[in-house]
């Protein structure tokens, strides 16, 4: 009597398993970790393009608590002025709203200084870079709106700690460096699905495996084989990187906090990192399965790899304006919403909309493998010269 097959998970983790371990064992995969390394030039780019989106996102305001009369001879002279010169936005707040310091701190509003006194001795309160930056362009809006052009007021400085628009600034330089960091990643390491899988194909494994397990169950223990293997590397490359923090970390700069702090910005970056691979990892092992040589995976996995630009230049772009509605598209689009909920969560600090990305996410997850899956049942043996038909030429001429 013959013993019954695997179930689907146990033949999945027979596979997974088996690719780990030849994987893990290999020289190439040591040459592979290494490999990185030489990279670390594209994340100190990354950085610097953190910074420059940083000064692409929503301007700071000037919150102006004045007089109603003053208030709008301000309005008019910024009107005036603001085609010539390069002036901040002004909004004008209620005098008994609420106190210059707690305006700074109004997540709601993105002000970076608040103009109180009067038009003659006006008082500017913010962070000591931007009212320095902003003393010079008030004093001028001051002297227009009294219309006067031979004196300019002496603006008086109220330096804080911190302000809203600064701390928004400075995290949306994390916002893409996280970004940056999930997209290098998952490109580098959704690779080596495509490259097991064809050199299995071109030694005909995958037939003796086809014949012993569903196809199902090697898809499955394939793409999560990889997705473990990511983790050894992601181990690997955070170890190496928290050794150069510790002996280098005065000459590397500094990332500003995460508006959910650093335990669960690092948390929710490798869940995130897991679905975002495991969505493009079963498309990559789709696309594999319909291919017999390399240079048909090279062919195939363009559109894919495009289409992974994109998402990249979407999050980024869309991380700037939270709440926005092209945000709100990057959260919700399956192949985007690991990147984009990366960007919030180094912005703000809401833990809700996590939970309804991940429950999201994973949902996309099943559905992606369950299809990949079939795809892959169904192409995988038809790839390759011995999966197609010969021509019936006819018998031969006796």
């Amino acid at each position: 009597m013959t013993a019954s097959r695997l179930s689907l998970w146990q033949a999945a983790w027979v596979i997974a398993r088996r690719d780990m371990r030849a994987i893990l064992f290999s020289k190439a995969f040591l040459l592979f970790l290494l490999g990185p390394i030489f990279f670390g030039g594209i994340s100190l780019g990354a950085g610097m393009l953190g910074a420059k989106a940083a000064g692409s996102a929503e301007p700071a305001r000037l919150a102006v608590i004045l007089s109603p009369q003053e208030t709008a001879d301000l309005r008019r002279a910024y009107a005036e002025l603001a085609p010539l010169v390069d002036l901040p936005i002004v909004e004008a707040v209620r005098a008994n709203d609420t106190e210059p310091r707690a305006l700074l701190k109004d997540r709601d509003r993105n002000f970076g200084a608040v103009l109180t006194g009067s038009l003659a001795a006006p008082r500017l309160t913010g962070t000591p870079d931007q009212i320095e930056r902003w003393r010079g362009r008030v004093a001028l809006l001051a002297a227009r709106a009294m219309r006067d052009s031979a004196t300019y007021p002496s603006v008086v400085l109220d330096p804080t700690s911190s302000s809203v628009a600064s701390a928004r600034t400075a995290q949306t330089g994390t916002a893409t460096a996280g970004i940056t960091l999930l997209f290098l990643l998952t490109m580098l390491l959704a690779g080596m699905v495509l490259s097991n899988l064809v050199e299995e194909k071109a030694n005909k494994i995958i037939e003796i495996l086809a014949a012993a397990i569903p196809m199902d169950a090697v898809f499955v223990g394939k793409l999560f084989a990889m997705l473990g293997v990511s983790f050894v590397g992601l181990a690997v490359w955070g170890a190496i990187a928290g050794v150069a923090i510790l002996l280098g970390g005065a000459a590397i700069p500094a990332l500003v906090a995460p508006a959910i702090g650093w335990p669960l910005f690092v948390a929710l970056f490798v869940v995130y990192f897991a679905l975002a691979y495991l969505l493009i990892g079963s498309i990559f092992l789709t696309v594999g399965s319909m291919a017999a040589t390399v240079r048909d995976v090279q062919t195939l996995s363009m559109p894919a790899t495009i289409a992974q630009l994109a998402v990249f230049f979407l999050a980024t772009f869309a991380m700037t304006d939270i709440g926005s509605p092209m945000e709100l598209f990057a959260c919700i689009f399956p192949l985007s919403s690991p990147y984009a909920m990366v960007g919030r969560a180094a912005q703000s600090a809401a833990l809700w909309p996590h939970l309804l990305a991940l429950v999201w996410q994973v949902m996309w997850v099943a559905i992606f493998v369950r299809v990949g899956a079939r795809l892959f049942r169904r192409k995988v043996m038809k790839s390759g010269p011995a999966g197609r038909k010969p021509k019936n030429k006819g018998a031969p001429a006796v």
